[in-house]
């Protein structure tokens, strides 16, 4: 079989979430046959766990708008994460733009579970236990921890499921996004980091409460960002009993635990097609005074771009008046646009 060709992309179906997960009470079990797609472990969690679907669906939507945000730099502005649960080309092949999300997309699931736990939204979890290492004498544990522990547990399990099962594709495909699921979790685990509150008179630090808490997931996105680029390609080779994963340009070197991988390579987006996924860049702004993948050279693939002006009606001059309101003059300005041709 041709490394080229289209797989099932039935481990991000549940992005599809987006589009009709929210009108959803999720108090009873029918609700999650609602979204085509699930395989049969993720319908039996969903029946199981019906109050961690409001975290899922929640977890779909961030996975797409940090998606679109990080990469709206980029020629690949992620646009393809628009038709979840169906999908384009690029995401329904071994591509590095599908590597980014689904390392991204486990992530967010993760994220969402171990924050919902710490607001009290999941009857199944709570706070997350007090970390084990000993406090410094400047501060005490307490506060409320995001769960990371029960986020990673029951966000792989949803997010894994359908890579676990054969009818997803080729082994490959399947190790590859395997491993991909692992490092946007490694990366959520990365994200964790030390948060304080201060007590004291007049707002002095006599005592200072600590936990441990999450990054948002713009910081995780942008990590994966930077994993993305660096991205290693990979061919399936049998070592020993097993089918695993190498690098094709070095196979002398097992593929790093923190590094995302795919199989083929991906077309340049600069224009539209159909067949390749690629929503193509005419149209799309640039920043004409930028060296970067925003810059018109790189985003309009040297096509050349078209200049136009904007007028942005503001509130400006505002002053605050005892008491108690503000009052604003409007304000017009002027800015130049620049489009790909």
């Amino acid at each position: 079989m041709s490394w080229s060709a289209i797989y099932p992309c039935t481990g991000i179906s549940w992005l599809g979430l987006t589009a009709n997960g929210s009108s959803v009470g999720w108090n009873q079990t029918h609700h999650c046959k609602l979204l085509d797609g699930l395989v049969p472990d993720q319908l039996q969690l969903c029946k199981r766990n019906l109050e961690l679907m409001h975290s899922i669906v929640h977890a779909a939507k961030l996975t797409k708008s940090a998606c679109q945000s990080t990469f709206s730099d980029m020629r690949w502005n992620c646009s393809s994460i628009e038709s979840a649960p169906h999908f384009t080309p690029d995401l329904a092949k071994g591509t590095r733009e599908a590597a980014f999300v689904f390392s991204l997309a486990a992530a967010v699931v993760s994220h969402a579970i171990a924050r919902a736990c710490a607001s009290g939204e999941l009857p199944s979890c709570s706070c997350a236990p007090a970390p084990s290492e000993q406090a410094a004498p400047d501060f005490r544990w307490g506060g409320c921890g995001d769960n990371v522990r029960y986020g990673l547990q029951m966000g792989s399990a949803f997010s894994d499921a359908p890579m676990r099962n054969r009818r997803s594709g080729p082994q490959a495909f399947r190790l590859m996004q395997l491993h991909n699921t692992a490092v946007g979790r490694q990366a959520l685990m990365d994200a964790l980091e030390m948060k304080c509150k201060c007590h004291g008179v007049s707002g002095s630090c006599s005592v200072k409460t600590c936990w441990k808490g999450l990054q948002d997931i713009n910081s995780i996105s942008a990590d994966l960002k930077s994993k993305y680029l660096s991205a290693t390609k990979v061919i399936p080779r049998q070592i020993g009993t097993r089918r695993q994963l190498v690098p094709r340009e070095m196979e002398v070197r097992p593929v790093g635990e923190n590094e995302l991988v795919y199989l083929v390579s991906s077309p340049d987006y600069c224009s539209q097609s159909a067949k390749q996924g690629s929503f193509g860049t005419t149209d799309r702004q640039c920043n004409k005074t930028a060296t970067g993948s925003e810059s018109c050279g790189l985003m309009c693939c040297g096509r050349g771009y078209n200049a136009y002006t904007e007028v942005l009606v503001e509130r400006c001059q505002c002053k605050y008046h005892w008491c108690c309101y503000v009052s604003c003059k409007t304000c017009h300005r002027t800015v130049e646009r620049y489009v790909c041709k």
